[in-house]
């Protein structure tokens, strides 16, 4: 079994929300492994093509290529999935200035007290 860190970017089958239907599509892990029975979860945020409509808690990926997105893309930062890892396909990483403000938007949604130091 593979093993993911938050900040890695990975190609999942990603739910829809209207529907029971999956896309695969980039998503980025937020959790550290191993998660649930024999690390066999992951815990993603949805990647978007930074052209699609924005949502309030959108961050964008400045180096899109560097992170090993072939266009502009956004975190959707609003959008959080439980997933099995398995079938996760790394492609890249974001930097770690990136992930403390993907850490400090879902703090703030859980109504957290801000903290440093994060990765």
């Amino acid at each position: 079994m593979m093993s993911f860190r938050s900040g890695d970017i990975v190609v999942v089958d990603y739910p829809h929300v209207e529907t029971a239907l999956f896309t695969r599509r980039p998503a980025l892990i937020i959790s550290d492994m191993p998660i649930g029975p024999d690390g066999l979860v992951i815990w993603v945020l949805m990647i978007t093509s930074s052209v699609n409509r924005g949502w309030r808690g959108d961050l964008v990926i400045e180096d899109h290529a560097g992170a090993g997105l072939p266009i502009p893309s956004v975190i959707r930062t609003e959008k959080i999935a439980t997933l099995e890892a398995e079938g996760a396909e790394p492609i890249g990483r974001i930097d770690g200035a990136l992930m403390a403000e993907v850490r400090e938007r879902i703090a703030a949604y859980l109504g957290a007290p801000r903290q440093t130091g994060l990765n």
